[in-house]
């Protein structure tokens, strides 16, 4: 898929796909990145409450990681999932 093509999709999508991706090749650096936008993308779409319990307890963070293709949140972390997925050539 083009960069474009990406684009279109919606967050939750592209959340699935790098999530599975990522699973599939154990790509431990992608969900350490996700990991670590996580509170910045909570916090920018004013869950500051879960930002900073996040930063604290990463059991949380690991749920939040596998959930992070919901709502807000995912639209938040569009450009990570799609800089991912355009990477490694996702649907090309």
């Amino acid at each position: 898929m083009t960069r474009d093509e990406l684009e279109a999709l919606p967050a939750r999508e592209l959340h699935d796909m790098a999530v599975r991706r990522a699973l599939h090749h154990v790509d431990v650096e992608f969900f350490w990145e996700l990991l670590r936008a996580i509170p910045a993308a909570e916090a920018s779409e004013g869950h500051d409450d879960e930002a900073g319990r996040d930063i604290t307890h990463l059991s949380v963070l690991l749920d939040d990681a596998i959930d992070s293709g919901k709502g807000d949140v995912a639209e938040a972390l569009r450009p990570l999932y799609l800089d991912y997925l355009e990477k490694h050539g996702v649907g090309s």
